[in-house]
């Protein structure tokens, strides 16, 4: 079963195609989803439910929804009883006058006057222009074309064009006749719009009106496809004519198809299809559900002799014929290419029609198919031979040929043909009659082939053969050879069926003809060899591209497959030594084989490198060829063997080359017409599946024991990918300490029919050549040999070895063993050479110092020998062979032990020399350097001295602020410039050292995401709220420069940026305008830079640092201001020391929340990178008022102090309730010094911080108080009346008697101990942090610890006592009044009184929306929705928000709204109100993830959802069920949390330029 899930990309029937969708989906939810394996695809639309249709499923026909219960089934009526006699005949009446109404208004072709009874009988000179909808051209002409034509703003004509897709047609003008007459020329002359008329809404209605009413009633669908059958051929002709000049609709069809159960007409006009719409609009489409009802397909084929008219009417179309009637294509016009394509759509018709075979044959079907089989072959006859090429000579091919088509209808017809053998294979008598039909017309084709060849005679050891004199090197030669193949194929069934040996009689096989059985496929590997040569090098890539495509995937089961099945086919019928002799005339190798000392004369002679080397190629690919003859017998009829033990040969193969993924293998491994390759079946057996990680897919990796199995010479692999699997077996070999011989394995025999083909292996000519190729090879005469020619000979005497053996084990009683090729290989050659033998050679070239490489293999042949040897001389009583065998076994691998030795035992030895010599130059040069060698011994030393001084001393008590803030000696910082790679020291005075940051605005921590702030320049951002609504956030990449190093690298940017615009005019993946730059090391993107500083606390200076520091200072704090605010630089804008103190503080709560998130202890081993940016960025804060305005600084100070405690001078500050505490925290503690500039002492600052601290503290519990304690669940601890629990609860009566009662009552100390010390950690987490960057003291170790909350070390670390209730009893008088007064403010009163919400603590995580565990889920509710613009249409690309679960309508200008002046679409938009400017979100019809960024950035990133195999599938290409993987969408969270969501975007645009120009604002 196979469920499909359509798109609506040009189609308008997309409501119809999801229900179709869930309906089958909820059938299989119905069921046990176990038993249905389903696949998921997007479609372009067409066709109807099949819901209820017991032929179109395999069990459970009915959904849900229209199962018929029992009582429904028997209680069938007529629901027409219920009405009168006089309602029926008025509803007929009423039905014909509308249906009559109907076709002559869709029908109308006369655009300037209506049907009479329409015409107005007052005719005012007002009129409209309309536009129509045709279905062709894109928005963007028609946008284009409206501008020009109507005069309207793109704005306008978006409308237009968006109301013309979504309704059909669109008025774009009004006035007279002349006016709208002018605009109607315009349109219509412009290239880009034809006035054709097509209103889309009627087709809408009619396409569904006849789906609903008409084909999902079985009845009629089984007489409608009788009459589509019968009118066929006019059908397909009208669909393919396409003309544009006639207004004629295809809806014209809905009255005639609705009408098809009365069949009151004779056949279908043909107007009605001459449309130039696409083949979904068409009734042409139905073929699919009609021809794949295997009754219906039966029916059709036996009484309207379907596959005829099919074949017949595809003929038709293709008229280019040769002088020997075979198809020609020349090169296609648009139009010709536009028709071609619809003509193969015929193809599928014939693919659907045979793709429910027969269980039971009539002597109508036999007689109907065969006729269908006769104009099948008709077609493979114009096929055959078509496109021959001619070796180019001399000069190169001025243009390319057309080759394309020809293999366009090889790749279309592949399929076809596979299924057409397979229904010959259901019947004898049809295979019978399919083989003679068929090798009667291979007879007519090489009728016309041979005349005029002269026939020439061949000698070679004593064998002659009579052939054609044929040069595949000067005559034509074809690829496409499709009845020779189909030949091969039916032989190899009468093989598999056994009729051969049944009904020896019925078939024609001794009117078989070898020679004219081989000679078209062996051209066509000849022609393969010598391209591999180089000898067709000047016929351009056509042929190159031809014969990749003839072995690949996709064509090769119907193309080089069969060709080696047809050569095995001869080779089987005839003499071996015939065949191959046929074979080097061919490969044009006879001289050199015929020709005795070639090697010697060729290595005397010099000149012709080139030809030796060519002609060397071509032995390697005749000797791989006799190989893939011999070896290749798993294809069942050739071996004995199933389809099983051929797709689990292919499986170890392809895992052979490296472990692949599921999507991977299925790639290359033939598909069969329902699109299965069998592999599910077998992979279990033959491979262990490893799960992906975070990244990348599941593997499929080879079992160790099938290893064996694995064939070097396997006829599948590509010339790459049998190196690669050369080099990964070798490798696992030396792993396994095993030798590196790769010996042929054990085949399976042949069966009958194909039995003699091992005797090529052992005939005189096979022998000649492999003692040939091994006398080159030990007189290693220079150019003659080569190593992949003998390392092919050794693999074929395995070969051998391997057969012969097998032979001896599998020989019954009182049979002789007639393969005798051990003993054959044991004699010398013959007079008047008198060689030496084949196996003496071998032992000669098993110590050639020049064969490293083949020794293993070698000693396994002759291993492999003796083995045989001694199978052989089993029964006789003399062993000596054998042990004479053993022993010279043994002393060779003595022999060539010792010799390996004695290599090792001299490598050694110069290791050890070169050692010495090189303990010898390390010597002389320390002497000779002596004080430098001093400086760095005194160096390491120093800097050892300061490591054993520093203060991480687990005795001490590390205090982070306060006048008791552990004191830490300064550490002198060396760091180097990326730039210049020149070392410096930081200090104030010098130099200034910057680090690249990226500052961006982020609502990753926000709890309000609608908040937007109306006017930026006015905005005052002292107060940050505690929702957090949008934040300023830096980050880093942590590579340090030189800031004058870094000036003169932006404004090289800058400089070449403006070249470049003024060049290509295309994005980049980083905005120079904006600042952008990319980091000159990593390529991170980057918009500013961070100094930086030594610790400013230690710092007693009001202007301590150099004028390049304070520049830098400048530069960064500007850039967060015009970044966080959305402004224009201004570096006296009083707002930027605030935006430097949030941007601190927000970044520092980010970092507290990932690491609370992910359950790290708070000073963790942070990412250098992280660890750099935090403490440079701490540091540019704390020093940012030194070069602000000293009264501006006092006066934020003075405001932020002001709103903890009262004063007269602010009174519109925010309550205690809407500040964020933290914010408030950093604010005030960084611009204390500015108060304190006259005492730079250092400890009044130390005091001032801990008093702040104290104070902020103190707020935030009440706030706490206030907010997050009003629930109670009455699990009391026995320890509740501590004295902590009885502080924590006097506060609260007092807050409850300062609010007048309106705080809840509690009386569980406990409850609000815990409450408070929940909701205060992330805030004592946050301050230890910012005070760790801020004064450099370092983290207690306990701090540094996993798995425990650490508040009582935290309180240590800063200076709180461990019962922080005791602050406010320390400073009880004063709290009371600031308590008091915090209570008494309006706004916590309406907190408290219900008219307001406020935020509680502790502040929950923000985390990406839940998805289904099912993707088909997300699909279902992407279903259900419609563009909010569009009045209900279906959205085209419906896109979910992941940050908040909205979903929109993606890609599509009726969603585009206005932002910053500029039309952005529906994602865009949303990214700004979300996720200021950046966002993440799921496309759901492509299962795809999209990162945006700002306007111009974005990527694609892999989705969360993967399949049962451990891959994603963007695009829904493969289509297996998906599920989430939560592992990946924490990943794509991690991201978001780190704000790394724009680094990541411009990583993958580095990487791929296609992305950067999208235009991903109108997404």
């Amino acid at each position: 079963m196979a469920c499909g899930i359509f798109s609506d990309q040009g189609s308008n029937l997309c409501h119809v195609h999801w229900q179709v969708y869930k309906a089958s989906y909820q059938k299989l939810e119905d069921k046990d989803t176990l038993q249905f394996f389903f696949k998921m695809t997007t479609s372009g639309g067409g066709g109807f439910c099949d819901c209820g249709d017991t032929e179109a499923w395999k069990e459970g026909p009915y959904c849900q929804k229209h199962e018929l219960n029992s009582s429904e089934i028997e209680e069938e009526e007529d629901p027409l009883v219920h009405l009168s006699e006089d309602v029926i005949a008025r509803t007929y009446n009423i039905f014909a006058i509308m249906f009559r109404y109907a076709v002559e208004i869709l029908t109308w072709e006369k655009e300037s006057e209506l049907p009479p009874d329409l015409e107005m009988v007052e005719k005012s000179d007002t009129y409209y222009c309309m536009l129509f909808n045709d279905e062709v051209h894109t928005y963007e002409q028609v946008i284009y074309t409206l501008q020009k034509a109507v005069n309207c703003t793109q704005k306008e004509a978006i409308g237009f064009a968006t109301t013309v897709d979504r309704d059909g047609r669109r008025s774009v003008r009004y006035g007279d006749f002349q006016y709208c007459e002018q605009a109607k020329s315009v349109i219509v002359i412009y290239p880009y719009l034809t006035s054709a008329l097509f209103v889309k809404g009627a087709r809408s209605v009619y396409h569904q009106l006849f789906m609903s009413s008409l084909l999902m009633d079985l009845k009629y669908k089984k007489l409608f496809a009788v009459r589509f059958a019968k009118n066929y051929q006019q059908l397909q002709r009208d669909f393919m004519e396409d003309d544009h000049e006639r207004a004629v609709s295809v809806t014209a069809l809905s009255v005639q198809f609705f009408t098809a159960p009365t069949l009151n007409y004779e056949r279908l006009q043909s107007d009605y299809v001459t449309d130039d719409h696409d083949r979904e609009f068409s009734v042409a489409d139905l073929s699919v559900q009609i021809f794949t009802v295997p009754s219906l397909a039966r029916m059709l084929i036996t009484e309207e002799n379907l596959m005829t008219i099919i074949i017949k009417t595809f003929m038709d179309h293709l008229r280019h014929r040769d002088a020997q009637g075979r198809f020609q294509f020349e090169r296609y016009t648009a139009l010709q290419a536009f028709k071609f394509r619809r003509v193969q759509s015929l193809i599928l018709d014939l693919k659907y029609v045979l793709i429910s075979k027969p269980t039971e044959w009539s002597d109508d079907l036999r007689q109907k198919f065969l006729e269908g089989f006769d104009a099948f072959l008709e077609l493979l006859k114009c096929m055959q031979g078509m496109d021959p090429v001619t070796r180019q000579v001399g000069q190169h091919i001025e243009m390319e040929p057309e080759w394309e088509a020809a293999f366009t209808l090889q790749m279309k017809l592949t399929h076809v043909i596979s299924m057409m053998q397979d229904w010959c294979a259901l019947d004898e008598k049809v295979l019978i009659e399919a083989y003679k039909k068929c090798l009667a017309v291979l007879t007519q084709c090489h009728g016309g082939f041979t005349d005029g060849e002269q026939p020439v005679t061949l000698s070679i050891c004593g064998h002659s053969v009579e052939t054609i004199r044929y040069c595949v090197s000067k005559e034509k030669v074809s690829i496409h050879l499709p009845v020779s193949r189909l030949l091969a194929g039916l032989h190899v069934l009468v093989s598999k069926s056994e009729v051969a040996y049944k009904f020896p009689e019925l078939l024609p096989l001794s009117e078989l003809s070898p020679p004219m059985l081989i000679e078209h496929p062996l051209r066509c590997l000849v022609l393969c060899a010598q391209v591999h040569a180089g000898m067709w090098r000047r016929n351009g890539f056509s042929l190159v591209n031809q014969i990749y495509y003839y072995h690949n995937v996709k064509c090769r089961r119907e193309m080089f497959d069969k060709d080696i099945v047809m050569l095995q086919t001869g080779v089987s019928m005839m003499d071996p030594n015939h065949f191959l002799m046929i074979m080097l005339s061919r490969f044009e190798l006879h001289q050199i084989f015929s020709t005795p000392d070639y090697g010697k004369k060729i290595s005397s002679e010099t000149t012709h490198k080139d030809l030796v080397q060519q002609n060397n190629t071509l032995i390697e690919e005749m000797l791989y060829l006799i190989i893939m003859l011999v070896g290749e017998r798993f294809s069942p009829g050739v071996g004995q063997v199933n389809a099983t033990d051929e797709i689990k040969r292919e499986i170890i193969h392809q895992l052979s080359i490296k472990p692949m993924a599921h999507s991977e293998l299925v790639k290359s491994l033939p598909e069969d017409e329902n699109k299965e390759t069998g592999m599910e079946s077998v992979i279990e057996a033959v491979a262990h599946f490893k799960k992906p990680g975070l990244t990348g897919r599941g593997m499929y990796e080879l079992k160790p024991e099938c290893a064996k199995e694995f064939n070097l010479y396997f006829y599948h692999f590509s010339r790459a990918e049998q190196s690669k699997a050369e080099e990964a077996q070798r490798k696992l070999k030396r792993q396994n300490k095993e030798d590196t011989a790769l010996p042929p394995p054990v085949l399976p025999p042949f069966c009958p029919l194909f039995a003699s083909l091992v005797n090529i292996l052992q005939s005189d000519v096979m022998l000649l050549i492999m003692r040939t190729v091994l006398q080159w090879t030990v007189e290693h005469n220079g150019h003659v040999w080569s190593e992949s020619m003998l390392q092919r000979v050794l693999h074929l005497i395995g070969m051998a070895l391997q057969e012969e053996k097998q032979h001896l084990e599998n020989v019954m009683e009182e049979h002789v063993v007639t393969f005798t090729f051990t003993q054959k290989i044991s004699k010398p050659g013959e007079a008047p050479n008198n060689s030496p033998s084949i196996l003496a050679m071998l032992e000669t070239l098993q110590n050639a110092p020049y064969l490293e490489v083949h020794k293993d293999m070698i000693r396994w042949i002759l291993k492999t020998f003796n083995a045989i040897k001694k199978i052989r001389e089993s029964s006789s009583t003399s062993p000596v062979a054998e042990t004479e065998g053993t022993i010279m076994e043994e002393s060779s691998r003595d022999k060539d032990k010792a010799e390996r030795k004695r290599k090792a035992e001299i490598a050694r030895l110069r290791r050890e020399k070169i050692m010495a010599q090189m303990s010898e130059m390390q010597r002389h040069f320390i002497d000779e350097n002596k004080e430098l060698f001093q400086q760095t011994l005194e160096l390491d030393a120093s800097i050892s001295a300061v490591l054993d001084n520093s203060p991480m001393v687990s005795d001490m008590t590390l205090t982070a602020l306060g006048p008791a803030q552990t004191r830490v000696p300064e550490q002198r910082q060396f760091v180097t410039c990326i730039l210049c790679q020149e070392e410096q020291e930081v200090k104030v005075e010098s130099r200034a050292m910057v680090l690249a940051a990226f500052v961006q605005r982020s609502t990753v921590l926000s709890k309000n995401r609608s908040k937007f702030i109306q006017d930026p320049e006015k905005y005052d951002p002292l107060f940050m709220h505690p929702d957090l609504s949008c934040g300023t956030h830096t980050g880093s990449c942590g590579h340090i420069m030189h800031a004058h190093c870094w000036q003169r690298y932006f404004d090289s940017v800058q400089a070449k940026e403006q070249r470049r615009q003024q060049r290509l005019r295309l994005h980049t993946s980083y905005d120079v305008e904006n600042g952008e730059f990319l980091c000159p090391l990593c390529e991170c993107l980057s918009n500013t830079v961070i100094p930086l500083l030594l610790p400013p606390r230690n710092i007693f200076n009001r202007n301590p640092y150099s004028e390049s520091i304070k520049e830098m200072l400048t530069t960064f704090g500007t850039a967060t201001y015009k970044v966080g605010l959305k402004v224009h630089p201004n570096e006296e804008d009083p707002r930027v020391p605030i935006m430097c103190w949030g941007s601190c503080a927000y970044t520092i709560q980010s970092i507290e929340r990932i690491l609370s998130d992910e359950d790290k202890p708070l000073f963790s081993p942070l990412p250098c990178r992280l660890d750099d940016c935090l403490r440079s960025l701490t540091r540019f804060a704390a020093a940012h008022w030194t070069v602000a305005s000293l009264s501006v600084v006092q006066g934020h100070f003075c405001k932020l102090f002001a709103s903890l405690v009262p004063g007269d001078n602010h009174g519109d500050l925010p309550c205690i309730l809407d500040i964020d505490m933290f914010h408030l925290l950093v604010g005030l503690v960084l611009a204390f010094p500015a108060l304190q500039c006259q005492d730079f002492s250092g400890i009044s600052l130390g005091t001032g911080d801990l008093h702040i601290f104290h104070l902020v503290t103190m707020a935030h519990i009440i706030q706490i108080l206030l907010t997050s304690c009003t629930e109670e669940n009455g699990m009391d601890q026995e320890n509740a009346s501590g004295e902590e629990e009885l502080a924590v609860l006097a506060l609260y009566k007092t807050l409850h008697q300062y609010t007048g009662s309106a705080l809840k009552e509690m009386h569980s100390g406990w409850h609000l101990l815990r409450n408070v010390r929940a909701g205060i950690m992330p805030f004592l987490r946050c301050s230890a942090l910012f005070f760790h960057y801020l004064n450099g003291v370092p983290s207690p170790p306990e701090i540094q610890a996993s798995g425990t909350s650490h508040f009582e070390h935290l309180c240590n670390y800063l200076s709180l006592p461990n019962n922080f209730i005791c602050l406010f009893q320390e400073n009880k008088e004063i709290m009371k009044l600031l308590i008091e007064s915090w209570c008494h403010n309006i706004e916590v009163k309406r907190y408290l009184e219900g008219e307001r919400d406020a935020i509680s603590y502790p502040r929950g995580s923000n985390k990406l929306i839940d998805l289904p565990e099912d993707y088909s889920s997300l699909i279902n509710q992407a279903s259900n929705f419609s563009c909010p613009k569009s009045g209900g249409d279906k959205s085209r690309a419906p896109t979910l928000c992941l940050v908040c679960g909205t979903l929109l309508c993606s890609q599509s200008y009726c969603c585009q709204t206005e932002l910053e002046g500029e039309d952005v679409g529906a994602c865009t938009a949303h990214t700004y109100s979300c996720g200021s400017g950046v966002g993440i979100f799921l496309r759901v019809r492509e299962c795809q993830v999209l990162f945006l960024a700002g306007k111009t950035k974005g990527c694609f990133y892999s989705p969360p959802y993967l399949d049962d195999y451990g891959e994603t599938d963007q695009g829904l290409r493969r289509g297996n069920p998906l599920h989430l993987c939560r592992e990946r969408f924490k990943k794509i969270q991690k991201l978001w949390h780190q704000h790394s969501i724009t680094e990541e975007i411009g990583h993958a645009q580095e990487a791929n330029q296609t992305l950067v120009g999208i235009d991903w604002q109108h997404l």
